[in-house]
């Protein structure tokens, strides 16, 4: 009887909680160019035709509305003489939705503007035009396939692709990943990723969280002049405020990590507020308790995210912002028993790697008046990798079992650097028609490389790097946004940069665009601009050592890499949630370093992957030409459904010192990405989610191997004739993704399974040296992409 009494009231509270909740949404309406509060706008709620619910900021530009049912919601903002605006929002019982509603001032004296279509996937930045798109993270982290990482989720749109599987590299229109920067509130960051190479863009696992990232921006070239030291892609990161009036705190367990996310108000009264993240390696996790994975070759990894901002007196902001992660991973051949075909890593030596990164700053916006915003950040950032290489040298017994003869060290490098980054600018609205923006962006930069290896007989170490020092990089600009009326919006603009370590100077990088508005659904776009980038900064300092033994960096005056860009687009609404965008591009690259010797290498090349370059002797001679075309039909989540299709059509081609044009090493010629998901309503208030996503791709390029060099370097070398001339077959990769989300009472459950490459197919990635342990056959073997992978994620929000 007790039993059946305890059933039936588990039962009826399980029945109250999963009743029909709603949910708070607030939030600020600001002027899109000054930031001032807009009092007076009027928000309702269009998805709601029942309750048909709406509210009018108050003073300071705030709204609230309670109540708002659970689901897919959209509300539209509407006041005198700006554009209106749609935001669509996911609404969940555990947390408030927040949100800041920037508002772009109409040009025309009309008591309220025509909603437009076109403004559903809006950029943050008003001065782009072009190539550029923003990174929604309630839209991108519906993609399957994706694993939570934002540089996965940006690999869909047109123009990008990941470079490897295994890592977050992404190749933006034939370039080198090398050219993609990542600017976080403000400033440029180092590579945010868990085992990062030094002068790499990507890693394996992101340290990046798209829990605490508001919406951003990504842009794919002819960026506006605000933006430099970059010829290819810039990812703007933001990261969003706290809840300033309730505590909320986010769990979750998964394959690729075990984290805790908590946001609330530090002081309600002054309205500050925290958010934080913070994540630990679940697989670490398993083996501290004892849990067998097959290997000791686990990695380790741990990351922390956090945002205190302090709003203050006079329409002033004050806030401290704070990214950071360590990895480590130790793969050590010596404890292996039997050869094998598929061992991780170099298969005759025994690896340690471990890097960190961390970026400490602070931001202050003041609004100067009625017209101008001043914003100035502040900042110290740091990035380490160690690296410690054990050579194994061991024969086979008779029985094929290894047999240890000498472990001793073949390798060590620590590259440090430690820069304190700044950015300094003021927005001003002149009037409706004119608004410019100017200020500066500067790193002071402190190096402190060293390594040493023994030479290829093994009989002397030889000192690769040994340099400390300071270098400075200054970048100055001003833009002026011009817009006659409702049809034309110009963007203009000029860049200038300065790198200390090489005295290199660019002065003039001018920076364009135009759009024109046909109507209501369609608009063309134009954009052009010079741009130039540093090379990898521990390549200035490789040096060789003449005969008094003196060190010669042989590199250090390498100049910037340039790029001129030009760009022509079309975009067609044909409704509130789809849209269609046509780009096509031409990108002419010059100043790119080639060696002084003839021969096919070309910095161009350089960027994916887990091994560093070692420079010879380097020129400012090479060049490169990249073109294309680019199609996204997209439409944007509603209904209860999404897809996004991407297509693009390209040829990237770089010169030698040899001048021979051959294909870059990420020439594709072609990538396509289709990704779709639909979600349904169980019992009015859960949701069942569904996703998927196809991609097929040209495949990698690759030429001849160079057999005896490659043998008595023990590493893979190609031959100059033939370079890039033959290609892999074709990348083709399905996943699907699928996840069950329980609206509770104030709390709310989601687990998920995201199915990478289904079908295991197997893509080849690149050739390696793998020399055969019983000394028949070739001494190389093909490498491929990442095979089957299924990841799992519990999480709670409440």
């Amino acid at each position: 009887m007790k039993q059946t009494l305890t059933i039936i009231l588990l039962t009826c509270f399980f029945i109250k909680a999963l009743a029909q909740q709603t949910q708070v949404v607030r939030g600020t309406v600001i002027d899109k160019e000054t930031a001032m509060p807009l009092p007076g706008v009027n928000v309702k709620l269009i998805t709601d035709t029942v309750h048909k619910q709406s509210t009018v900021t108050d003073a300071y530009g705030r709204f609230r509305m309670e109540n708002i049912p659970l689901g897919k919601q959209s509300l539209r903002f509407t006041f005198i003489g700006y554009e209106n605006k749609i935001t669509d929002i996911i609404v969940t019982s555990a947390k408030e939705v927040i949100l800041t509603i920037e508002m772009e001032e109409s040009t025309q004296q009309l008591e309220e503007a025509v909603v437009t279509a076109m403004q559903r996937g809006e950029l943050n930045n008003e001065m782009a035009t072009v190539s550029a798109r923003t990174f929604s993270v309630e839209e991108t982290e519906r993609y399957a396939g994706s694993r939570g990482d934002p540089a996965r989720m940006a690999s869909n749109f047109a123009g990008v692709q990941g470079a490897d599987d295994s890592r977050n590299d992404i190749v933006v229109r034939g370039n080198s990943p090398l050219a993609v920067v990542y600017r976080l509130e403000g400033i440029d960051i180092p590579n945010p990723n868990h085992f990062a190479v030094a002068g790499s863009a990507g890693g394996p696992v992101s340290i990046l969280n798209n829990k605490v990232m508001g919406n951003s921006d990504f842009f794919t070239g002819a960026f506006p002049a605000e933006y430099g030291n970059s010829i290819s892609a810039v990812f703007d990161i933001k990261l969003r405020n706290g809840n300033n009036e309730k505590h909320e705190f986010t769990g979750q367990f998964g394959f690729l990590g075990t984290e805790l996310t908590a946001e609330g108000p530090i002081n309600k009264q002054k309205h500050s507020s925290y958010l934080g993240v913070y994540r630990y390696s679940t697989l670490s996790i398993f083996k501290a308790i004892g849990i067998s994975l097959g290997t000791d070759a686990v990695p380790q990894y741990q990351d922390l995210t956090f945002k205190l901002n302090f709003p203050g007196k006079k329409n002033s902001n004050f806030s401290v912002f704070a990214i950071s992660g360590m990895s480590g991973i130790a793969i050590k051949i010596s404890e292996q028993i039997k050869p094998a075909t598929d061992f991780y890593g170099d298969d005759d030596r025994d690896q340690y790697f471990n890097t960190r990164m961390a970026v400490v700053g602070t931001s202050y916006t003041k609004i100067i008046n009625e017209k101008s915003l001043l914003k100035f950040t502040i900042a110290t950032s740091h990035e380490q990798q160690k690296s410690l290489h054990n050579f194994v040298a061991r024969h086979l017994a008779p029985d094929t079992t290894w047999i240890i003869d000498s472990i001793y060290q073949l390798q060590a490098y620590r590259f440090i650097m430690n820069k304190i980054p700044m950015a300094f600018n003021i927005n001003t609205k002149i009037n409706k028609h004119h608004v410019i923006k100017y200020g500066f962006n500067a790193e002071g930069i402190y190096f402190n490389f060293l390594d040493s290896a023994l030479n290829y007989a093994h009989t002397a170490f030889r000192l690769r790097w040994d340099y400390r020092g300071f270098g400075t990089l200054i970048q100055p600009y001003i833009q002026w946004k011009y817009k006659p009326n409702d049809k034309w919006t110009f963007n203009t603009g000029m860049h200038a940069q300065y790198f200390s370590v090489s005295n290199s100077v660019s002065l003039f990088e001018p920076r364009v665009g135009v759009k024109y508005t046909i109507n209501n659904k369609q608009s063309l776009n134009f954009g052009a601009g010079i741009h130039s980038q540093t090379q990898p900064y521990y390549t200035y300092f490789y040096h060789l050592t003449d005969s008094a033994k003196q060190k010669i960096y042989h590199n250090r005056n390498m100049d910037f890499t340039k790029s001129a860009h030009l760009v022509l687009g079309y975009d067609r609404a044909f409704n509130a949630t789809t849209r269609m965008k046509l780009e096509t591009y031409y990108q002419h690259l010059y100043n790119i370093p080639v060696t002084i010797r003839p021969s096919a290498f070309s910095m161009t090349n350089m960027g994916s992957g887990f091994a560093r370059f070692f420079p010879d002797s380097l020129q400012n001679t090479g060049t490169g030409t990249n073109y294309g075309v680019e199609l996204t039909l997209e439409k944007f989540f509603n209904k209860s459904f999404f897809f996004l299709f991407t297509a693009s059509l390209y040829d990237a081609k770089y010169k030698g010192s040899d001048g021979i044009e051959r294909n870059t090493d990420y020439n594709g010629n072609y990538i396509v990405n289709f990704l779709s998901g639909k979600e349904f309503k169980i019992k009015e208030k859960n949701i069942l989610a569904f996703g998927l996503k196809v991609t097929t791709a040209g495949g990698r390029r690759y030429g001849y191997v160079d057999t005896a060099a490659s043998n008595f370097q023990r590493e893979l070398v190609w031959l100059d004739e033939g370079y890039n001339t033959r290609q892999f077959r074709p990348y083709f990769r399905l996943d699907f993704k699928i996840n069950y989300k329980i609206n509770a009472k104030k709390v709310s459950h989601e687990i998920a399974l995201d199915l990478v490459n289904v079908l295991n197919t197997k893509n080849i990635l690149t050739l390696s040296y793998s020399p055969n342990p019983f000394g028949t056959g070739e001494n190389f073997s093909e490498n491929y992409q990442l095979g089957f992978l299924p990841l799992f994620y519990y999480r709670i929000d409440f």
